[in-house]
């Protein structure tokens, strides 16, 4: 197990399965938050869904709207299940604020670097602690 620590974003508690991006991810025509997938044609992770998973990944870019799709997707149910990113920006705070779930970041390692898809991830964002359980 591997622990790294940070600072909490959005508050709360949560484990489960990560999807890692080595890109920053677009919200609006990057996401459908009807289905939960990533939709960005030249994305890494395109045609994957966040849906119930940990969504690690290096921040939002693109437009302001990024947030609204992020909270479509939690009305919708498709919402991933909590968040750590790299950089901090106004969007991607913004984003994990609307889409309430557990955010960190500004950990002491590269999270993209640490974690890998599939890898069991517990957020404990009161206390900035991510806890990562390699996949076997």
């Amino acid at each position: 197990m591997v622990i790294l620590r940070g600072r909490k974003v959005v508050p709360g508690t949560v484990a489960g399965p990560a999807l890692v991006s080595h890109e920053a991810i677009s919200g609006c025509g990057g996401i459908d938050p009807a289905r939960g997938l990533i939709i960005e044609p030249r994305h890494e992770l395109f045609g994957q869904s966040f849906t119930g998973k940990i969504l690690v990944f290096p921040g939002a870019k693109g437009s302001s709207a990024w947030s609204a799709f992020f909270q479509a997707a939690r009305l919708m149910g498709t919402a991933p299940i909590g968040m750590i990113f790299t950089r901090v920006s106004t969007k991607a705070a913004l984003g994990a604020v609307v889409t309430r779930v557990p955010t960190v970041t500004d950990l002491d390692a590269d999270p993209g670097q640490v974690i890998s898809t599939g890898d069991w991830v517990h957020i404990d964002a009161d206390r900035g602690v991510v806890e990562v359980t390699p996949a076997t």
